[in-house]
């Protein structure tokens, strides 16, 4: 790691006032709020939140965005309000060094549909399939008891999967419903949530920082779909804060 890339993490953190209050911080570095990879992150971290409060870790997410489309995304996801920052461009990430996806110079729109054909994004299809075959190695999403709403004619409960796959593990079609569920908020309030087509390829990172603003763990993301080095465990990383 560079001095460079150290600094230009302290100069974030400086920048945006991501202080905390705690020993670790995370610093997850979204694309555009519309960007599948955010909701299904931002999600996941407020459960890690959620299940494990007494962890000594503030997280933090700067995405591409704006006041309306932040206010509806954490409406969504449950993500604090307080610990997400919307931006107006990608600079940050130029300055980075993070992947701005595929460019064919054709426009955001194709480019898009292009990784999420595999081009440029070679994990994408595995990760989609996936989606709809289930994972013995991967944790099931919806407990029995959940509600399911997917569309407006589409509701049932979390039982359904139960009672057709069994649990414990994720179900076929399980992982597939959750990320339809979150398309369907974002192309229901696109305008909000894309606030340009033009950085629809653009990926993001998660930065882990201790307490003196050291970076300890970075990822780069370089596929649709693949914000972890590890998506079956997408969070495995902070695994060893968990038992501090």
């Amino acid at each position: 790691m560079t001095d460079k890339f150290q600094n230009d993490i302290i100069d974030l953190v400086e920048e945006f006032n991501l202080k905390g209050e705690k020993r670790f911080k995370l610093i997850a570095l979204f694309g555009l709020l519309g960007d599948f990879d955010s909701f299904e992150y931002a999600i996941n971290l407020q459960n890690f939140i959620n299940n494990h409060q007494d962890t000594d870790l503030d997280i933090f997410a700067i995405a591409i965005g704006t006041q309306k489309g932040k206010e509806k995304f954490c409406n969504f996801t449950g993500f604090s309000e307080e610990n997400l920052i919307f931006v107006s461009d990608n600079q940050i990430h130029n300055s980075l060094k993070i992947s701005k996806g595929l460019d064919t110079g054709l426009g955001g729109w194709v480019n898009m549909l292009l990784m999420l054909s595999g081009i440029n994004s070679l994990k994408t299809i595995k990760e989609v399939i996936r989606g709809y075959t289930g994972d013995h190695k991967a944790k099931q999403i919806y407990s029995e008891f959940d509600e399911i709403k997917v569309l407006k004619f589409l509701n049932f409960s979390g039982n359904s999967f139960s009672q057709v796959f069994g649990d414990g593990y994720l179900r076929p079609f399980e992982l597939a419903t959750f990320r339809l569920n979150n398309m369907n908020e974002i192309i229901q309030n696109w305008g909000d949530y894309i606030l340009h087509p033009k950085y629809l390829p653009q990926r993001g990172a998660s930065f882990l920082l201790n307490d003196k603003n050291q970076v300890i763990y970075k990822f780069f993301s370089s596929d649709v779909l693949g914000y972890s080095s590890n998506m079956r465990d997408p969070l495995e990383f902070l695994s060893d804060l968990i038992k501090e």
